[in-house]
């Protein structure tokens, strides 16, 4: 098991809480990013800073049992289908059997804004948002690490 941050727009106390849970665990954390963003990590990739580049090192690099760490729906649908995990930086963890729900919401939005129409962005982060991560987090790595007892 490792795991994998989209570190492009993660909060960096989600990135520190992923980071000390992976070295309390004793899990890899790779850190991806299309530019440092100032980001220490023993294993940060570095990507082009082209459109997508980031979400396309992760899927390559995503493995079953994987946790992946990210705000883009799109990119959790994919590592989901590989047998990985993911969790939101808020702590809500994606399933499967929410994803297209979730992606057809997605795209309802984005034909909505091409249209000229406003959404309203994500909610100003609170500290409650830090310990659900780190709640979430550490639930999916504890299960992970029980089915490989298993």
């Amino acid at each position: 098991m490792r795991i994998i941050v989209d570190a492009d727009a993660c909060p960096k106390s989600v990135l520190q809480l992923t980071l000390e849970a992976g070295a309390k665990y004793g899990i890899p954390v790779i850190t991806v990013a299309s530019f440092n963003h100032n980001i220490i990590s023993s294993q940060h990739i570095t990507v082009e800073s082209g459109s997508q580049e980031a979400d396309l090192k992760i899927i390559n690099i995503t493995e079953p049992g994987d946790l992946i760490v990210t705000q883009d729906w799109g990119l959790a649908a994919m590592v989901l289908s590989k047998k990985a995990s993911a969790v939101n930086p808020v702590g809500t963890e994606y399933v499967t059997e929410k994803m297209t729900f979730m992606l057809e919401e997605r795209e309802m939005k984005a034909k909505f804004r091409r249209s000229g129409g406003r959404t309203k962005g994500p909610k100003k982060r609170a500290a409650d948002d830090d310990l659900r991560f780190l709640r979430t987090l550490e639930k999916i790595v504890s299960r992970e690490i029980q089915s490989k007892d298993h």
